[in-house]
């Protein structure tokens, strides 16, 4: 049996303390489950089961605070992992994403095929606009790099086609060299190459660059 010779509030963090037994740092956890399991200074304890009782209760709280988050919105490991790490030690984080990954909770791979197909389909956005949403929303390199690589290249096209005739209509009374950049300026915005901006506004203004 061991003896509990402190309870100290965080510095960073009012809402965690730390606890000491036998005057050795024991564990932090949430000031809450002080009150909870009635710890105090002087209180006799069995470590073990102690520890026992604690992990899985911060196991239960940050599954908690995770598929919380997930009801409002899909979230890729990593954006869990950030949203965890404020208030939960490393290990307790690596179980909650083993149980989300078992259950099918957190998938980057089907998230990111979801986001690649939301932004071609509703948004219209070019590769390069949808690797960046891909990276803003935590995906990790390989992943993005093969739900890129699905792309059809055809499809990106006649997006950019549907976004440049819209931007026409918009300023096809300006002179062709200001339609060809604020048409150009759009379309990269949108995350479209150099390559499928020039076919094009070859197309729609029947030129190139060069002979502006």
């Amino acid at each position: 049996m061991s003896i509990i010779t402190k309870i100290e509030a965080q510095k960073r963090n009012c809402d965690r303390v730390n606890i000491y037994v036998d005057d050795e740092f024991f564990m932090a956890i949430f000031k809450e489950l002080v009150f909870t399991f009635n710890l105090k200074k002087g209180s006799i304890i069995d470590k073990k089961d102690l520890e026992e009782i604690l992990k899985n209760e911060m196991f239960i709280k940050a599954k908690n605070k995770a598929l919380n988050i997930l009801s409002k919105a899909d979230q890729s490991e990593s954006k869990i992992r950030k949203k965890l790490s404020d208030d939960f030690e490393e290990d307790t984080i690596e179980d909650v994403l083993e149980f989300l990954r078992k259950y099918n909770f957190v998938n980057d791979e089907l998230l990111a095929q979801k986001i690649v197909n939301t932004n071609l389909n509703l948004n219209k956005c070019g590769r390069n606009k949808i690797k960046q949403n891909l990276y803003n929303k935590g995906i990790d390199r390989e992943t993005i790099s093969e739900a890129i690589s699905e792309i059809d290249t055809d499809e990106e096209f006649e997006n950019a086609m549907y976004l440049a005739k819209k931007r026409y209509e918009r300023v096809k009374n300006d002179d062709k060299r200001k339609i060809y950049q604020k048409i150009s300026q759009h379309l990269a915005y949108k995350g479209f190459n150099y390559d499928i901006i020039k076919r094009v506004l070859s197309r729609i203004l029947d030129v190139d660059e060069y002979n502006l």
